[in-house]
Order: structure tokens, then sequence, then C-alpha cells
């Protein structure tokens, strides 16, 4: 074989797995199909304090702000403050943030190719024979195990036969003129007319600039349309929209992340929290996993499905049931109506649910705050809040 381990997909899951194989001994490459490794992005750029230590990076230079809470608004434009008292998220540069976790791969060993796209895999003995297309034209290059980092079209799970993703959303969102109401809050919007059955951001970079967004189902540019212009409160506030990106969230997990002599993690294995729709923490999780498991496995000899399956014990032990949580999350909030948000926002509206989501709040493991405020809402009788918690809970 030309490596023990390939990663397809230069993301930050991509090279988290690209790391742990090298760590683990493996002789790792890393393959991106772009130019640049970060380029082109797709993401908000908001991700929590847990992410960047998943990650294993410091606070460096692709942080633009620190933000410490949101301002949550209602269909009717009631709000509340969620207020952290700390810094609970930062506003990132993904393109440098992206760069920076490659070179950490290749750093402790691993090989990078960029420009280099990754066309289809054919099972050899022994391991996988991956087709890829590069500045010199087309080649293949052969590996033990091939590791699936590359999103929500991922070419490595369809070839290996893993399928496809139950469910992609669209995200969209401009570089928008706007004033926030605290530059250390983000305002997340919900409501039908603008973002029905998912929810709206404005989050502050730099200066009177904001990131103005939101996540559809479908005609995701009009949505984005309709909530700069219409929205009581975005439509005063956002100017000089620039910067249009758009890329797909998945929405839900494969059924099965291993085959033999292949892993899928990160965006392509739908390791994605569908509350807030993020996958940097989730992902760099699980591939860690995937790097050690696949560097252990092809220097093991053994790169069988029974032999890799222990990446996919040890990410559903380790992440699965707060997937599983918020994946009931999900489902009960699009089912629910603008006037159900309004009334489920009035019932949050509380000094002491505000106390309990301050202290045991974590989006990226949102279980403990789920049974506090059950608790708390069967000792004051909120009846109604306490009967939602429950469906989500159990």
């Amino acid at each position: 074989m030309d490596y023990d381990v390939i990663v397809v997909g230069a993301g930050p899951a991509g090279s988290m797995a690209a790391k742990y194989a090298a760590l683990n001994g493996a002789k790792t490459l890393l393959l991106e199909e772009h130019g640049q490794v970060g380029s082109p992005v797709a993401c908000t750029g908001l991700i929590s304090r847990n992410a960047l230590d998943e990650c294993e990076l410091d606070e460096g230079g692709f942080i633009n702000k620190r933000i410490r809470g949101a301002f949550v608004h209602s269909p009717n434009n009631r709000n509340i403050l969620l207020d952290g008292k700390r810094t609970m998220a930062y506003v990132v540069e993904r393109k440098i943030m992206d760069r920076e976790m490659a070179r950490r791969a290749v750093n402790v060993g691993a090989e990078i190719l960029i420009s280099t796209k990754a066309e289809g895999i054919t099972k050899i003995p022994g391991g996988v024979s991956v087709k890829v297309t590069g500045p010199d034209g087309p080649e293949e290059i052969t590996a033990s195990v091939v590791i699936g980092a590359d999103g929500v079209k991922s070419k490595i799970a369809r070839a290996a036969g893993l399928g496809n993703l139950p469910h992609v959303c669209s995200a969209i969102q401009v570089e928008a003129a706007y004033e926030p109401r605290n530059p250390d809050f983000v305002e997340m919007f919900s409501g039908s007319r603008y973002c029905p059955k998912y929810f709206a951001w404005a989050v502050p970079t730099s200066g009177d600039c904001c990131r103005v967004g939101l996540l559809s189902d479908e005609h995701a540019h009009e949505y984005l349309q309709r909530l700069l212009t219409e929205h009581e409160i975005v439509s005063k506030k956002a100017r000089s929209a620039v910067d249009l990106i758009m890329g797909g969230v998945p929405v839900g997990t494969l059924k099965r992340t291993v085959t033999d002599n292949v892993l899928i993690v990160g965006d392509a294995a739908g390791q994605v929290k569908p509350v807030s729709y993020g996958g940097i923490y989730t992902g760099a999780r699980c591939a860690r996993i995937a790097g050690e498991v696949a560097a252990k496995a092809a220097v093991a000899g053994d790169a069988s499905s029974g032999r890799l399956m222990e990446y996919e014990r040890r990410w559903r032990a380790d992440i699965g049931r707060e997937l599983m949580l918020m994946m009931r999350f999900r489902q009960m909030y699009g089912r629910m109506t603008d006037t159900d948000l309004n009334e489920a926002l009035a019932l949050l509206d509380d000094p002491e649910i505000s106390e309990a989501m301050t202290k045991y709040g974590d989006i990226d493991r949102p279980s403990q705050l789920a049974f506090e405020l059950l608790k708390l809402s069967r000792n004051r009788g909120m009846w109604r809040l306490m009967g939602l918690l429950a469906k989500l809970l159990f």
C-alpha cells in the first residue's frame, strides 16, 4: 500500500482524523480537492468553547469575537436573554482555523495534497484504491483504510455502500452592515414566515457587521430576502449585504459509518447537532476516534469491518445519546406552530429558569439542562413546560 490511512477532506474533522492517524503510527495522507484548505467557506463561523478545545486549538488569530449568550426572539418578537456570563462561543474565520488544523496534522507526520479530488474507491486485496484527479491528472493511490471526511455529498460513503444521509437542509447567510443589539451576544429569530421549522441568526463579527442567515428545507434565497427586507427587527438593521454563502447541513446520521477498509466521519457521517446544526465539536470528537482506530487497524494488518466497528461503537457511546435527544427536540420543534413558539418562549421567560440555563446550559450536551428544567418545572407546577420537556426526554 502507498499509505496506511488516506483521509479525504481537509475540514476540521478530516484534519483531526489525519492528525490522530499519524500520531498512532500510520503513514497518513490528507487529500483536499480545493486549491486552499478552508476555501470555499460554508459555515456561520460560530463555534462553542468546547469545540475549540476538541480541535486542540488555542485562542489564536482566527478568532474575531467572543460570545457570551444570545437574544432569542419568538415569532411575535418577544425575546429572552440567555446570558452565560462568560465566554460561551467564538466567532471565527474558518479559512484560517481550518488551515491551522491541517498544518498541525502535517506537523505530526501526515502528508497533504491539495487540488486533489477523490473520484471514487475500489476494494483491492488488503485495502482500497482511491481514484484521484490532481494537478498532474488522474492516478490511483492505495491505502489499508480510507476515512471519508468529504462532507454531506460524500463520494466515499456512497462508493463504500454506506448510502446517503437521511436529510440535508440548506444554510444561507450574508455578511451585512448590521448594528447588533449587544456585540457580545448573537440574535436568534424564529417564525414560519422567515425560517419554518428552523431558525435565523445575526452573529456579530467586527465593528458594525453581522453574519445574517437562516436554515431552510427549500427556497432558502427567498426566505433570506424576506428576512432582510420584511422582518420587523432585521429589516431595520441590515443593509449593504455582501458575501453570500450557502451550504448543506446534515440532519441525522448514516445508519452505519463503517465497512471493510472504510470509515466515515464529520458531516459526511451526519455527526452534526440537530439543534444548533453545528458539527465541529461532534466531528472533532469522532475524528479523533476514527484516526486512532484506522491507524491501529492498518498497522495490525486487519482493516475488516469487524475490527473497524470499534470506531462506530465508541463514537455512538460518546455522543449518540445527545444526538438522539437533539433529534427529538428537532422533531418536536418542527411540529410547533408560531403560537406554540410564542407560548414556549413566554414559559422560558422566568428568572429561575434563566438561572438554570446559565448554570447548566451546554449547546454541545444539552441533556443535563433539559433534566434540570424538567425538575424545576415539576417543582413549580409548570405543567405545560413539564409536558414539553417530558416529550423531549422520554
